[in-house]
């Protein structure tokens, strides 16, 4: 098969080097880069199967500017919910692609592992298990891959993640041991899981790849964006220096602005993302510890 993938990132070039083991993969990207398989915009949207990996916080944009749909199936590759509108990425994929045409990628997956051939299992989340197995086939054989018509829970799991992820870097760098590690992941699958639970999602997705496995593996590794993040949050810097040190997207901090907004509309109780998105704001990691505690 010819597939396409738009987004040259980390991600990106691991997605297109993974699936160029069993097909013909073009990518694309906003920035040029020097390889032989990059291509024009338009010749990648010619493939029938495309891998999108073009961040929550920028897609939106990037589909009204640039999306032609021609009866392609799309792959989702990114995660993360909309902070201007608390949108998740199914509903901003559904004005431009048909539901059935739709899948959304998730579960345990550094880029630079993907790159080593290391063994990944994922998930292929869609409406339709058509296009889910469609996409399924796609993928060499170092990467398991699991069907899921539970788009809704691994959007919210793939999202929600990145926040504990933040959190788990900040009690890594102030140095508060295993002990309060553990608990603040646990703590904070539960805390997914309700979030979850009030969109009508399964908690089979929680405690499976999408949720329990892609959440361990984002909160317990500098390796993870969002994780260094909360390292860099624990020396008193501000979200947008920590930023600029690490040079990458990290979806975590739009996501926690975006579930600070959810659970004010909604009534929704997440105490750990609320700390995250206070600590986001200028408050003290101490102080969000001590309130944590003190509940």
């Amino acid at each position: 098969m010819r597939v396409g993938v738009i987004g040259a990132g980390k991600w990106g070039e691991a997605l297109a080097f993974a699936m160029s083991e069993k097909n013909e993969v073009i990518i694309t990207s906003r920035t040029p880069r020097d390889w032989e398989n990059f291509k024009s915009l338009s010749e990648v949207l010619e493939c029938k199967y495309l891998i999108i990996t073009v961040p929550a916080q920028q897609v939106s944009e990037w589909l009204r500017e640039n999306f032609i749909f021609k009866g392609q199936k799309v792959l989702v590759a990114a995660k993360g919910i909309e902070a201007s509108s608390g949108r998740f990425l199914n509903e901003i994929y559904s004005q431009y692609v048909p539901e059935e045409n739709l899948a959304f990628l998730s579960g345990p997956s550094f880029a630079s592992e993907v790159i080593q051939k290391l063994p990944t299992a994922l998930v292929i989340n869609s409406a339709s298990r058509t296009t889910a197995s469609e996409f399924s086939a796609l993928f060499p054989k170092f990467i398991r891959t699991y069907v899921s018509e539970d788009v809704i829970g691994a959007e919210v799991a793939g999202a929600y993640k990145n926040v504990i992820a933040i959190a788990a870097g900040i009690c890594e760098g102030l140095q508060l041991g295993h002990n309060a590690a553990a608990s603040l992941i646990a703590r904070g699958l539960v805390e997914m899981q309700r979030f979850g639970k009030a969109y009508g999602a399964s908690d089979e997705s929680f405690l499976g790849l999408s949720g329990a496995g892609d959440l361990f593996l984002t909160a317990s590794s500098s390796m993870s964006r969002n994780y260094r993040v909360g390292l860099g949050l624990a020396q008193g810097k501000s979200k947008e220096v920590v930023c600029e040190e690490i040079g990458e997207v990290s979806e975590g901090i739009g996501t926690a602005y975006a579930l600070h907004e959810i659970a004010l509309a909604r009534g929704i109780y997440l105490p750990i993302a609320a700390e995250v998105y206070a600590i986001l704001e200028g408050k003290s990691p101490q102080q969000s510890l001590k309130d944590l505690i003190e509940r």
